[in-house]
């Protein structure tokens, strides 16, 4: 039935705030800017930032249907494949990123490390052993 998840999308509610992060601190490719919408160029995956009021028009509900920022983290992670953990995190680090777990090796084969972007999306980057 699905063959795979082609796109994520985060509605953020400060928009200008998550373009500055992802663009300038984590340094991700812009594929596309407008007023409200961003798109990064990455490998294989859609990788897009959405003003919450816009998004709310786009799928067709009121913006008061989300749920309002409450500083908690959110259910869900992104996980983001890297080549060096270690080097990574460093350079996150020294721009200020908030990590919730400095780099580890896990069990399961990957080593790990943990941040949140400025509206609390976790966000893990992973790195084969």
């Amino acid at each position: 039935m699905f063959n795979r998840v082609s796109a994520i999308v985060l509605f953020v509610q400060d928009f200008p705030a998550c373009l500055t992060f992802y663009r300038d601190t984590l340094g991700l490719p812009v594929a596309q800017l407008e007023a409200k919408f961003v798109a990064f160029k990455m490998q294989d995956q859609d990788f897009a930032l959405q003003e919450l009021g816009q998004s709310a028009e786009m799928v067709g509900v009121d913006v008061s249907a989300f749920e309002p920022l409450s500083g908690k983290l959110v259910r869900s992670i992104l996980c983001a494949d890297v080549d060096d953990v270690d080097a990574i995190y460093a350079t996150l680090s020294a721009k200020g990123v908030p990590f919730t777990r400095p780099p580890l090796t896990q069990p399961w084969g990957y080593r790990v490390a943990y941040f949140n972007d400025p509206e609390g999306n976790l966000w893990e980057l992973r790195q084969s052993v």
